[in-house]
C-alpha cells in the first residue's frame, strides 16, 4: 500500500449433507401420511387449467387473434393449483399479456392474476419504423450509458412486439443492443420503441445481476453479484456500479517516469455454474474471489456507513487486476484507470495481496483522491497513507467476516514468515514495525509516507479504542501514549465520521499534522458538539501522540 509514483497511484509497500441426503431418499419411497393430498401431475393440471381457461376466454379478453402458452404451473401442498401462461397476439410476444389461472384443488376456478387488463386489438401489426432504424437508436443509447468507452462487437437485434405495459397496447420494436467494453466484459441495454412513431418507450439493462458465491484465500465461502449472459457468469456487479474484476496473467504495466504507455489487460473471469474459486490459490479465480469480495464490502462500508456512492461518489464502480507481475510484493490503487491491482507475492514475504484490509486501503486512495487529494510527501503523504489504513481497518470491522475478524494490524492474512513480523503495519503501536513513528516529532516530515503514517495511525487507534492493554477479537493490543497519559476511546463509529468528515469537508492537499488536529476537532464539533465526549476525545487522542 504505498504510492511509488503520486500519477500512478497507491502501492503496498514492504518498508451434515450426506445425512439430510439420505433423509431424503427415504422419505421419497414412503407412501404420503393418511388424509395428506396428492399432488396431481403437471399435464393433469394444465388440461384443468385449458378448460377453465377456454370457459373465461371472454372475460380475459382472449380473441382468435391470440394463443396463450404455459410457461409455469406450481401446486400448494393443500392441492391448490397456479397456472402462469403467456400470450402472443398474430403470433407476437404481448409485453404485459401474461397472466396467471389459480384453480382450487377440485380444478375449479379461484381467481386470476393479470399484467394487464387492456383490450389487444390493432389495426396493423406492419411496422411504419424500419428495423434498422430501432438498432441504430438501441446502439445509440448504449454507447451513450457507457460514454467515453469503446465499446466491441457492438451488436442490436430488433424484433416486433405488442406494448401492453406502457398505455394502449401499441405495435413496438423491443431491441436486444449487445457489446464488450474495454475490459472484455459484456454489457447491455434493452430499448422499446414504438414502432409506429419511433419514439422510445422504455429501456433496461439487459444483463442482470444474479447471487453467486466464491471460496476465497482469506475469508472463507463468501457471497459475490454477478452477471449473467449467454448462460455464462462474469465477475462483474451492477449492483456496485459494475465494479468487476479480471486476470492480468502476470502482465505487467509499461510505464515511463510517471506516465505509464500501456497498461497490462486483464481477462474477464467467467464461470458456468457461479459457483467461484476453490480456495486454494492454485485455482486462479479463487483470489479474483477476495478481490471482488473486498470490493464489495469496501463499496459497502462507504455507502451504508458515510452514504457515499462508490469511491468517487458518482456510482461508479472500479476494477480489479489480479495476478499481475511475477512474484509482486505489493497492491496498489491508479486513478488513471481508476482500478485496483494486486501481486500474488513471492510466497516468502508475502502471499496473494487480496485482503479485505488491502482491499480497503486501496480502495481508500481513490477517496482521498476524490476529496481532500492530500500530497504524497511529507506530513499529507504521511495522513494520505493514514487514511487508507484507518478506512482499511473499518472496513475489515465492518465486514464482520468470521474467517478475517477486524484488528488494528495491516496485511496480517498476506505477511509470511519472511518478513520477520506478523503485519506490515500496527496500528496500536506502530513503532513495532521498527521503523514507523509513535509521536510527532520536526522529523517526521522526513520519513517515507508509510512511516509517517504512524502518528496518525496511532491517533486512530488511541481515539477508537483508548491506551493500555486490551484484546479485540483474540488479537493483543497495547498502546502507550507519549505523555503517559491515558486516553478512553469513544469507539470505532464515531473515528470513522470524524475522520471521514474532516477528509472530505476541511483537509486539503497541503495539511500536516497540526492542520489535521483543527480539522477532526472542528468535525467532531460539528458532529457531536463542542462540549462533547468525542470532541474531548480528539483533543486527548492527538496530545497522547505529540500533536498540539
Amino acid at each position: 500500500m504505498s504510492r511509488i509514483r503520486q500519477v500512478r497511484g497507491s502501492r503496498l509497500a514492504l518498508a451434515g449433507t450426506a445425512l439430510a441426503g439420505g433423509a431424503a431418499l427415504v422419505a421419497a419411497v414412503l407412501p404420503p401420511p393418511a388424509g395428506a393430498a396428492v399432488r396431481p401431475a403437471r399435464a393433469t393440471v394444465t388440461e384443468e387449467a385449458a378448460a377453465v381457461l377456454a370457459d373465461r376466454a371472454g372475460v380475459l379478453g382472449l380473441t382468435a387473434a391470440q394463443d396463450t402458452e404455459v410457461r409455469d404451473v406450481v401446486v400448494d401442498p393443500d392441492g391448490t393449483r397456479h397456472v402462469r401462461y403467456d400470450r402472443t397476439y398474430r403470433r407476437l410476444p404481448v409485453l404485459g399479456g401474461d397472466f396467471v389461472l389459480h384453480l382450487n384443488p377440485d380444478g375449479s376456478h379461484r381467481g386470476t392474476s393479470r399484467a394487464t387488463t387492456a383490450a389487444l386489438s390493432l389495426p396493423t401489426v406492419t411496422p411504419r419504423i424500419a428495423a434498422p432504424r430501432a438498432a441504430g437508436l438501441a446502439a445509440g443509447l448504449l454507447r451513450a450509458a457507457h460514454l467515453g468507452e469503446s465499446l466491441k462487437k457492438l451488436t442490436a437485434k430488433p424484433h416486433l412486439v405488442v406494448d401492453a405495459l406502457h398505455g394502449a397496447p401499441k405495435l413496438a420494436w423491443q431491441t436486444d443492443a449487445v457489446a464488450h467494453d474495454e475490459d472484455g466484459n459484456p454489457v447491455g441495454r434493452t430499448v422499446l420503441t414504438d414502432a409506429g412513431t419511433g419514439a422510445r418507450i422504455d429501456t433496461w439493462d439487459t444483463l442482470e445481476s444474479v447471487s453467486g458465491d466464491g471460496r476465497s484465500l482469506y475469508s472463507g465461502t463468501v457471497p459475490l453479484r454477478t452477471t449473467e449472459s449467454g448462460g455464462s457468469y462474469t465477475l462483474k456487479d451492477a449492483t456496485r456500479g459494475g465494479t468487476h474484476t479480471g486476470d492480468a496473467q502476470h502482465r505487467t504495466d509499461q510505464c515511463l517516469l510517471t506516465i505509464c504507455l500501456t497498461r497490462a489487460p486483464a481477462t474477464p473471469f467467467t464461470d458456468a455454474d457461479n459457483h467461484w474459486g476453490t480456495g486454494d490459490a492454485a485455482d486462479r479465480a479463487t483470489v479474483a474471489v477476495d478481490a471482488q469480495y473486498g470490493t464489495d464490502v469496501t463499496w459497502d462500508y462507504y455507502r451504508q456507513v458515510h452514504g457515499r456512492e462508490g469511491i468517487a461518489g458518482d456510482g461508479k464502480g472500479s476494477f480489479n487486476r489480479v495476478h499481475y507481475g511475477k512474484d509482486y510484493n505489493n497492491a496498489f490503487w491508479d486513478d488513471t484507470c481508476f482500478c485496483m491491482t494486486y501481486g500474488d507475492g513471492d510466497g516468502t514475504l508475502m502471499g496473494p495481496l487480496v485482503s479485505l484490509d488491502v482491499a480497503g486501503h486501496e480502495m481508500s486512495h481513490g477517496v482521498t483522491s476524490k476529496t481532500a487529494a492530500l500530497r504524497y510527501s511529507g506530513e499529507s503523504g504521511g495522513l494520505n497513507e493514514a487514511t487508507s489504513d484507518i478506512f482499511g481497518t473499518l472496513v475489515e470491522f465492518h465486514a464482520d467476516n468470521a474467517e478475517d475478524r477486524g484488528d488494528w494490524r495491516i496485511g496480517e492474512k498476506v505477511v509470511r514468515s519472511g518478513l520477520g513480523r506478523e503485519a506490515l503495519r500496527f496500528m496500536d503501536e506502530p513503532s513495532r514495525d521498527g521503523k514507523s513513528a509513535d509521536c510527532w516529532s520536526d522529523k517526521v516530515a522526513g520519513l517515507d509516507v508509510h512511516y509517517s503514517s504512524g502518528v496518525a495511525n496511532h491517533f486512530a487507534y488511541l481515539l477508537a479504542e483508548g491506551s493500555g492493554k486490551k484484546t479485540i477479537n483474540g488479537v493483543d493490543h497495547d498502546s502507550p501514549t507519549c505523555d503517559g497519559s491515558t486516553v478512553t476511546g469513544v469507539g470505532r463509529a464515531a473515528l470513522g465520521r470524524i475522520w471521514y468528515r474532516a477528509l472530505t469537508v476541511y483537509m486539503t492537499s497541503s495539511t500536516d499534522y497540526p492542520a489535521a488536529r483543527t480539522a477532526t476537532l472542528t468535525a467532531a464539533k460539528d458532529l457531536y458538539g463542542a462540549d462533547s465526549a468525542e470532541h474531548r476525545a480528539v483533543a486527548a487522542a492527538w496530545k497522547a501522540v505529540s500533536v498540539s
